[in-house]
């Protein structure tokens, strides 16, 4: 330290012979320090710039392996390696700036100890001499707050940060500015004070040196913050970290048990308890016709599913957060994945990067088109689609020609929802219509923005009032839950009206009102295919504005769906034709048994295997994960990565009660030609298809 303090002598003494003043003295060696370090804070400037090119990057690999810090570590330091990025380099400058100080100790007591008037004040020290010393640890913490302050907007890298990074980094410069006006003499104070607003107007002229802006691209960059935001948004409601959050003790347990169990043949991941209902028959056709166990990952906590798992031995539930699903998708390690979910790969929930020969299987939770309300994209990643009826085979076969996408495989399959509601339906018919006393009109929108209960319910309840019917308004649960105010609102203004004329359905945990309706009123809701195929009665549409999730669909040239059935099962009515609304209600009421005839017809067409969506479901599957296991064993391996296959092999078995042969009575999952054919097995043709059962049984 002394030879140091020799070195800054050289320095600070000239200063005092040509400013005469101590004071202006240590502010003039600041300035110098400033200068000489200029090359370093220009070396800096370019690193810092180096680290916010590689945001996006990072972001994006954040994205990519969500939750895996080792995975994450592991590639932002072959980033870092690759782009020549060095991450201590920024903490250069501030251990240069405390090895000054620590010399400048030296410098002050030689200063001091000569006695020369005007020094007594340089080595006043707050602990020891009190009064109003004790004003410099607060002008040097306020000399931080300036710096901190400037350097989130100016300085390339800071400015960059995310809001707790900002206030880590400026709390340490103020917590360390406070403490050294405390205990250090108020010469090293003031040149501290002095350094920490000279380094503002050193980053404002790096900046006009090494300009950000002509090396970063900031579009890029928020497009792939937006994304992690949108990640580490998905638990911002969990519990603050003080409070004990018992949901988060489970979710750690079940991703333990979840891959504790190597060899998985089936995967089925569910967004919430109400998609239960899209997997139930090929579930249940599967655990009645082999002996697989079926995995079946939710992000509810309250899923129906764990109910049901109390009753059925292999049926394995798993509680996991959206945030923790992420992880768990990607790590995932099984035969077969099976979701309603759409954009897969394209945002958050990605393909597994532990295993490349897993086969994901879309099920549909619509019987519409794939073009007006599908994003861009939305099916890419998939193998195989499991189809509800020709139109959608049709529209996948068309977008993947014009997109010039690989085909999939199409699975002819049906749609188990339909065919429940039909039993249901056929079984409790007289009991549904028992009592009616009059003709049920049921207002069941969609959520979206200008749906029929923003844009123009007033009107259409003003048509049905007072003309003898009974009305039952069931709000979308996303309307609920988005826009409660709007709800309450409407509750208000007509509470006047008797319950029995008019009511609101709020309780979606039937769907009693859709079966026992004469008509339904809808916009663009997919509402209207359950309800019309089941009950084979029509619905009115209000043309509000449409659903449109890709805004280029017509490029598509598809006859889509969601609008050309809406005036073959129904009539469809233009904002400006409500005041036929009324007269198209009491039409279709007195035309009952045509409209019957009408939408009987065109169900037969319009969806697969009628009453036995399910079992073409659950047949194909099980087709599936039987020739993986073939392979596997023709390989020589005994499950993913070469784990052993805890699950022990699968195996096709008859139903309880049935023979093998009777238990494939089900029509066969036909595969339509053009499919990818590494993408999984074919089921066997109907004749072959009872032999095939018993070789595999």
């Amino acid at each position: 330290m002394e030879a140091l303090a020799d070195l800054l002598s050289l320095i600070v003494q000239p200063c005092y012979d040509l400013t005469g003043n101590w004071w202006a003295a240590i502010a003039l060696f600041t300035l110098i320090i400033k200068v000489v370090l200029m090359p370093m804070a220009l070396w800096v400037q370019q690193n810092s710039i180096v680290m916010v090119k590689l945001m996006p990057a990072l972001n994006r690999i954040k994205v990519r392996y969500f939750g895996d810090a080792e995975a994450i570590g592991e590639r932002q330091s072959a980033l870092f390696k690759e782009r020549h990025y060095h991450p201590m380099l920024s903490l250069i400058p501030l251990a240069i700036q405390i090895v000054i100080l620590f010399g400048l100790v030296d410098v002050i007591h030689r200063i001091t100890d000569q006695g020369v008037p005007g020094t007594e004040l340089l080595g006043l020290i707050p602990v020891e001499d009190g009064g109003l010393t004790w004003a410099w640890p607060i002008i040097a913490g306020l000399s931080a707050v300036a710096l901190g302050f400037a350097q989130n907007r100016i300085n390339p890298l800071q400015r960059e940060q995310s809001r707790s990074e900002k206030n880590t980094t400026n709390g340490l410069s103020i917590a360390l500015s406070f403490f050294l006006g405390m205990f250090v003499a108020a010469g090293m104070a003031f040149y501290w004070v002095c350094s920490n607003l000279m380094a503002i107007l050193v980053q404002v002229l790096c900046n006009l040196i090494i300009d950000p802006r002509k090396q970063i691209d900031y579009d890029e960059l928020a497009e792939s913050r937006a994304e992690l935001d949108g990640l580490n948004a998905l638990s911002a409601d969990r519990p603050k970290w003080y409070r004990r959050d018992m949901l988060s003790k489970r979710e750690k347990a079940d991703f333990k048990r979840f891959f504790a169990t190597t060899g998985k043949h089936i995967v089925f991941y569910s967004e919430g308890s109400g998609f239960y209902k899209y997997f139930r028959g090929a579930i249940e056709w599967l655990l009645g016709h082999s002996n697989a166990r079926i995995h079946y990952v939710t992000n509810d906590p309250n899923d129906q599913v764990f109910q049901l798992a109390e009753r059925e031995p292999r049926l394995f539930p798993y509680f996991i957060g959206e945030k923790k699903a992420i992880t768990l998708m990607m790590k995932m390690d099984a035969d077969v994945v099976v979701t309603t979910l759409g954009d897969l790969d394209n945002f958050y929930i990605k393909r597994s990067y532990v295993r490349s020969d897993i086969e994901y299987v879309y099920m549909f939770h619509h019987m519409t088109s794939m073009d007006m309300t599908s994003t861009v994209g939305e099916y890419d990643h998939y193998d195989t689609l499991l189809c509800t009826g020709p139109h959608q085979i049709s529209e996948m076969r068309r977008i993947e020609g014009l997109r010039g996408l690989p085909a999939k495989r199409l699975v002819e399959c049906g749609y188990d929802l339909l065919d429940r509601e039909l039993a249901d339906y056929a079984q409790n018919k007289a009991a549904i219509n028992a009592g009616k006393d009059r003709p049920l009109i049921l207002l069941a929108p969609s959520w979206q923005e200008d749906n029929l209960l923003d844009s123009c319910v007033d009107e259409l309840l003003d048509g049905l009032l007072g003309k003898g019917y009974r009305i039952v308004v069931r709000p979308h649960p996303e309307f609920i839950k988005r826009y409660r105010a709007r709800l309450d609102a409407l509750l208000a203004r007509y509470a006047h009206v008797p319950a029995d004329e008019l009511s609101f359905e709020c309780d979606f945990s039937t769907h009693s009102s859709i079966l026992a309706a004469d008509v339904l009123v809808t916009d663009w809701s997919s509402v209207f295919c359950e309800f019309c195929f089941t009950t084979l009665r029509p619905a009115v549409f209000i043309d509000t504005t449409p659903k449109v999730r890709n805004p280029n669909w017509r490029d598509y040239g598809i006859d889509s769906t969601d609008i050309s059935l809406r005036n073959r099962v129904g009539r469809s009515l233009k904002m400006d034709e409500l005041d036929r609304f009324a007269a198209t209600v009491a039409d279709m009421l007195a035309q009952r048994e045509q409209w019957r005839e009408r939408i009987h017809g065109i169900r037969e067409g319009f969806v697969f295997n009628l009453g036995s969506g399910g079992a073409a479901a659950g047949e194909y599957l099980l087709a599936t994960m039987l020739e993986k296991q073939r392979l596997r064993k023709a390989k020589g391996t005994k499950g993913a990565e070469g784990a052993s296959d805890a699950e022990g092999t699968l195996r096709a078995d008859a139903a309880q009660g049935q023979s093998a042969e009777a238990s494939c009575d089900a029509p066969a999952a036909r595969v339509v030609e053009g499919a990818n054919p590494q993408a999984g097995p074919t089921p066997e043709a109907p004749a072959d298809r009872k032999e095939a059962a018993h070789d595999r049984a």
